[in-house]
């Protein structure tokens, strides 16, 4: 018998006989299902599961610190349990809740319940608090910058709907393109992907899109868009241009400036050169951009000559200064005078998650709540590696002088930093500071490798749940396929077994178990519903009927339509009540690298640079096709798109030629900071001076025990740099990194991500 179950890319029905699951088919619902569905059931049983608690053992033997290469001792659950609650118990009364950094970044579950994260923060408030991540890696920049300049992150989650864009727009000016590949996953999940269905709608009506990004495949090839390649990193001087154009030309709208927006004055006075002496001209943006000024020119003339969409893509703001590319987007919109008109304006994301310009549904979706941290202690998201290294150490966040503290354990719950951060060989130093590192981890992950508990937790197909997004028309009864395989049990178990031992298991579970707790937050979703036309069904109805519809809006959405209408009425929550193209606070702040309006700086690493000398290509580090960030990594839709094991790195047909390198060759990459090996694919899809790697690959460095040996597997963050995008934000800056790639002559160690740390005979507990 098929059941209802759901993932971050797309509800699914699945069949298991005998505990195993033998079929995986796409929701009815869903007219384009995502092809990684197909790994769903190899996931469950692969080889690479924790079977059963692991305790490494050099931890085990004396508490040394020396992750990596180590062999495990497996424990029974009991042993496992006590370790924890004893370890948690020491440093907590020893050094204090701050101590303990629990990191939780990822897309565990699209299960609302058996989140990872919100399991993982909901036990360490309940027992005192513990240090947080603040923001995300996705978006870190972006959700520091907007509410201080439109007062909170609308553009981000309420996008203007693609149905008003199709039906309005003339033209999609799409900085980053729009990518397809993204835009399968969603964090709570969707039940019917209409991405492409929207993107051909645009196509039919002839709607003209220019994709700006340095990969051509970035947009779909049925688009038929206008591909413009600038220099990586960029983007923001190109935007100038294209303002100054419309000011030089009077093609602005002045008078929405004046009415709608703040310090427009003064951002002029930067943009035309009163300021500083350099007008930020389409000819002074051609020389950053390497660009021809005229297409600059003549672009910024279709952009005024009809209704534009600017869409920016949530990668422009992993870059150094990333602030700004989205500062820099509200400000060219605002100087368009759209803002607030079927299909025009802005927009953040289209395209980089399912669920962005989708209508919104009428309903709430269940949730569940980790409650308030009690210490109030937080890093910003990207900010781990300085955490560890330097304890103690003041640094500038968000208008705040902070300081890092003195992190004695890690307890990590759903995700991957040896993936998603940067530079590995950094964090790796990093990662043997604290006295323990914990792990509740379905597979042997590179991060449950260099852990030195590691705890087996179910994955969500041996577990029910309710899969819901806020910006999805589903709500998805999530199944139990089968039971849980080896001795891995749920997180919510996890951490209640722990609770007991501590004595805090009332305020954690609240007397539920896990069917409690789904009829409870359905029922909350439920309540909230209110009079609503299209009212939930009870919990059993849901269950039984497996997938739930919401009610769509009955009109397309425009975001700030209100507030354009009457902005008296409907101001922003900012201090002017209006779009801030300066902001007063942040120019307060006195930040150097982020002063108060939108400017163009160089980047730490760019090809205009002088570092482009010694490594003359640009790493773009975008979004892999057949996984989500490194998830499934190991099963057969990822696998079948690696070469000999590998990953692939794309490079321009001149590039490659100048280095002697042949389709299929292996190749290393390398800078200062690292060394990893890929496959060469030429293709005319990426701007001459790049090197595309995809982001993804299991960290697999050549020796586990040592510190920046090469990495065997094609995982571009060993390269990236790890540096904040300002003292405002401080997010990521992956995308600001630049290499060089070199044949590899002769043969080259093996590459084995997925193979499983050597267990040590049980006697070794004793």
């Amino acid at each position: 018998m098929f059941k209802t179950h759901g993932s971050h890319w797309g509800a699914f029905e699945a069949e298991a006989r005998d505990n195993r699951i033998v079929s995986v088919r796409p929701a009815p619902q869903d007219p384009d299902p995502s092809p990684i569905l197909d790994g769903m059931a190899e996931a469950v049983h692969h080889d690479c599961r924790v079977k059963a608690p692991a305790v490494r053992e050099g931890w085990l033997k004396n508490r040394d610190r020396a992750r990596g290469g180590d062999r495990f001792v497996e424990v029974p659950w009991d042993e496992a349990l006590d370790m924890v609650a004893e370890e948690l118990d020491r440093v907590k009364k020893a050094h204090g809740n701050e101590a303990i950094f629990a990191g939780s970044y990822g897309w565990s579950s699209a299960g609302r319940f058996h989140h990872a994260k919100t399991q993982m923060q909901r036990f360490m408030n309940c027992f005192g608090g513990y240090t947080a991540q603040k923001h995300s890696y996705s978006l870190a920049a972006g959700l520091a910058i907007l509410p201080h300049i439109v007062g909170d992150v609308q553009p981000l989650r309420n996008l203007t709907s693609w149905a008003s864009i199709a039906e309005s727009s003339d033209m999609l000016v799409a900085f980053g393109g729009v990518g397809t590949r993204n835009a399968q996953v969603e964090p709570g999940g969707t039940a019917a992907h209409t991405t492409q269905y929207w993107l051909r709608q645009l196509a039919e009506r002839g709607v003209q899109v220019v994709s700006i990004t340095p990969i051509r495949n970035d947009t779909p090839d049925y688009v038929k868009a206008e591909w413009l390649a600038p220099r990586p990193n960029t983007d923001v001087a190109l935007m100038l241009g294209l303002a100054h154009t419309l000011v030089a030309e009077g093609l602005h709208d002045a008078a929405f400036l004046a009415r709608y927006a703040t310090g427009g004055d003064r951002f002029l006075a930067y943009l035309m050169g009163d300021a500083d002496g350099v007008a930020k001209s389409a000819d002074w943006a051609a020389e950053v951009c390497d660009l021809p000024a005229e297409t600059i020119r003549d672009l910024a003339r279709r952009m005024a000559k009809g209704r534009t969409m600017i869409a920016t893509s949530y990668s422009l703001q992993r870059g150094d200064h990333g602030e700004q590319t989205f500062w820099m987007t509200m400000a060219l919109a605002c100087l368009l005078g759209q803002i607030g008109l079927p299909g025009g304006g802005f927009g953040f994301g289209y395209g980089s998650m399912h669920g962005q310009g989708n209508p919104v549904p009428k309903m709430p979706t269940p949730a569940h709540s980790a409650g308030p941290n009690p210490t109030g202690s937080f890093i910003p998201v990207a900010r781990i590696t300085d955490l560890l290294l330097n304890p103690g150490k003041e640094y500038d966040f968000d208008g705040e002088r902070r300081t890092y503290p003195d992190t004695k354990l890690i307890y990590w719950c759903g995700g991957n930093p040896f993936h998603h951060h940067q530079d590995l060989n950094r964090l790796l130093e990093g990662w043997r500071r604290p006295d323990t590192v914990i792990v509740n981890e379905p597979w042997w992950t590179p991060t449950a490798k260099l852990a030195d508990i590691v705890l087996p937790a179910t994955t969500t197909m041996e577990r029910n749940d309710i899969g819901a997004s806020s910006r999805d028309r589903f709500i998805v009864a999530m199944k139990q396929i089968v039971t849980p395989q080896f001795e891995s049990r749920n997180d919510f178990d996890i951490f209640t077994g722990l609770a007991q031992r501590l004595g805090i298991d009332a305020a954690f579970t609240e007397g539920r178990d896990e069917d409690a707790w789904l009829r409870f937050l359905y029922a909350q979703a439920r309540e909230s519903s209110g009079t609503l036309d299209n009212r939930m069904p009870d919990f059993d109805a849901f269950w039984e009927q497996g997938i739930l519809e919401l009610d769509a809006p009955e009109k397309p959405h425009v975001v700030y339509e209100a507030y354009r209408a009457d902005p008296a009425a409907n101001p922003l929550p900012t201090p002017s009540g209006k779009f801030e193209i300066f902001c007063a606070e942040i120019a307060g702040f006195g930040y150097d690298d982020c002063p108060g309006h939108p400017v163009w700086r160089e980047p730490a690493e760019w090809l205009g640079g002088e570092t482009a000398g010694k490594w003359p290509l640009h790493l773009i580090s975008n979004q892999p096709q057949h996984k989500l960030h490194s998830q499934l990594d190991f099963v057969g839709p990822s696998r079948a798109a690696k070469i000999d094991g590998r990953e692939p790195v794309f490079l321009a047909p001149a590039e490659a030629e100048a280095r002697g390198i042949k389709d299929g060759d292996l190749v290393r990459l390398f800078n200062d900071r690292g060394e990893t090996l890929a496959i060469a694919v030429i293709s005319d899809n990426v701007r001459p001076g790049v090197a595309q790697l995809p982001t993804g690959a299991w960290f697999d460095p050549a020796d586990w025990a040592a510190s920046g040996t090469t990495e065997l597997h094609g995982n571009p963050n060993v390269l990236t740099l790890d540096k904040g995008t300002s003292k405002l934000g401080q997010g990521p800056i992956a995308h600001t990194t630049l290499v060089e790639v070199a044949k590899v002559e002769g043969a080259a160690q093996p590459s084995n991500p997925f193979g499983l740390p050597e267990l040590a005979p049980s006697a070794a507990a004793e």
